[in-house]
């Protein structure tokens, strides 16, 4: 967690350190401005961690204050470094086109003006389209047909939330907006695959009671996620039972009679030293073999040997990056990035790009969704 911390505001402070460059060569300001310039972004690159402090010693105005003015300003600066790039590429392109050609091409070569404006100005039109877009919340439909589905079981509808963050941002009305969706969807059983929360759980009622509301003739069951354990998994537990939801750790439950739904923790456990748990394989034999086995877990990670022990496999975690280009850096983590996959032994994996947002309520390129699961008799 250190290590992960100590990386992150590398990178962070890298990227401000880019921007306090790219103004000062477009514009030359006085040192009166530099210094509070300096001052400004300090102040943005140390918003998470105000937030979090904040959060800890129960304030709520100010958490909310800086998660807004924080992580927008974390958006538009990552796109502002990416356009960025792009120009740079231009630049190197040109550069070395004169060097071929033997010719100035000085004149076709943007002014540092110029390269701070055009990259400023994309990054605020859009995170604008990105904020839009983060509330447009998508249904992905996966129609499964099974004989392990038992004829007078009929129809039975899942659906799938997930990497919600329930926390600063997503609360009252946004919350409510999600909620909206899964309702309209009329599920029989209700599936959070991990990060329903995030941070510190302060003020929560109101997202209890909503949670609350949706009340699925099959129940709501959820796993944990990476951020279940950053927010304090006591908490989040807390959280999570009493907002109506059955948590499986490393547990089979029997629903409706004809599905094995099976929940792992997140890996998160282990590098916390905290108890592992069983295999993915060990957990999914606990059920009855011969019903429709769904497995709830997180991360899109498959076991090797887990394909073969159930039929679907529903995660998130990923985001599909959120903001793209982004992505492009997840997707290499994360070979199973969004979508559905179909794995060995029929099994199918669907890797939902969660429904709410982490950090910036932004996303470009990577709309929130719900997913709805039809399992029909063969």
């Amino acid at each position: 967690m250190i290590l992960f911390f100590l990386t992150f505001f590398l990178l962070y402070g890298g990227l401000h350190l880019y921007l306090f460059l790219k103004i000062r060569a477009a514009f030359a300001p006085g040192a009166v401005i530099q210094g509070g310039l300096v001052v400004l972004l300090v102040l943005g690159l140390l918003a998470p961690l105000i937030v979090r402090a904040s959060e800890r010693l129960g304030l709520e105005v100010l958490p909310r204050l800086m998660s807004w003015t924080g992580y927008l300003w974390m958006a538009v600066i990552f796109l502002f470094f990416s356009v960025s790039l792009l120009l740079e590429f231009y630049r190197l392109l040109a550069y070395v086109a004169g060097l071929i050609l033997r010719t100035d091409v000085v004149a076709y070569l943007p002014t540092a003006r110029t390269l701070f404006l055009i990259p400023i100005a994309a990054a605020l039109i859009i995170g604008g389209y990105g904020f839009f877009e983060a509330r447009q919340i998508r249904q992905e439909h996966i129609e499964i047909y099974s004989d392990k589905i038992p004829k007078e079981a009929g129809k039975i509808r899942v659906v799938q939330i997930s990497d919600v963050h329930v926390g600063v941002l997503v609360r009252e009305g946004r919350l409510a907006a999600m909620l909206r969706k899964v309702s309209d969807a009329q599920p029989d059983l209700l599936v959070s695959t991990g990060d329903l929360v995030d941070g510190q759980l302060n003020s929560m009622a109101d997202a209890i009671v909503q949670f609350r509301d949706i009340r699925p003739r099959y129940g709501k069951f959820a796993v944990t996620g990476n951020h279940e354990f950053y927010a304090g998994i006591d908490d989040a537990i807390d959280f999570i039972t009493r907002s109506g939801f059955i948590l499986l750790r490393g547990e089979v439950a029997t629903v409706a009679g004809a599905i094995d739904l099976a929940g792992v923790d997140d890996p998160t456990t282990r590098r916390l030293g905290l108890h592992g748990g069983l295999s993915d394989r060990e957990i999914l034999s606990l059920g009855g073999g011969d019903r429709f086995t769904i497995l709830l877990k997180h991360q899109p990670l498959v076991e090797n040997d887990a394909p073969g022990a159930f039929d679907l496999q529903l995660s998130g975690h990923t985001h599909r990056g959120q903001i793209f280009p982004f992505s492009l850096i997840t997707s290499l983590f994360f070979p199973f990035h969004s979508g559905n996959f179909h794995l060995a032994n029929g099994a199918l994996l669907h890797v939902s790009r969660g429904t709410g947002t982490w950090g910036p309520p932004i996303r470009f390129l990577s709309p929130p969704e719900i997913t709805v699961i039809d399992l029909i008799p063969k």
